[in-house]
């Protein structure tokens, strides 16, 4: 599951369901990304669990978060990093961290 997390892009990807469900062609407008680099991610949230799909009219697919777990989890990491973000820039580790 936190393999999902681990790039920049597919954060992105998550934040942008936040506000419900997308196509791929949104999500490509949203994050101004190509769409094979879009669908690459999407299929690794997946893959991971974080994100569900569902098919629409004219060969369109939606994407979804698969949970209200996923959007808590996306909450409290808000939340950690607004109260520790600091924390992060001055870690050791700059892996774990995206600025």
């Amino acid at each position: 599951m936190f393999r999902g997390f681990a790039d920049s892009t597919r954060v992105a990807v998550l934040m942008a369901l936040l506000d419900g469900e997308r196509r791929v062609a949104d999500l490509v407008e949203i994050l101004g990304r190509p769409q094979s680099n879009v669908s690459g991610h999407l299929a690794c949230l997946k893959e991971c669990g974080l994100v569900a799909d569902r098919p629409g009219d004219r060969r369109q697919v939606f994407y979804r978060l698969s949970g209200p777990e996923v959007i808590d989890l996306l909450r409290a990491a808000e939340r950690l990093l607004a109260a520790n973000g600091t924390a992060c820039e001055r870690s050791v580790n700059l892996a774990f961290c995206d600025h």
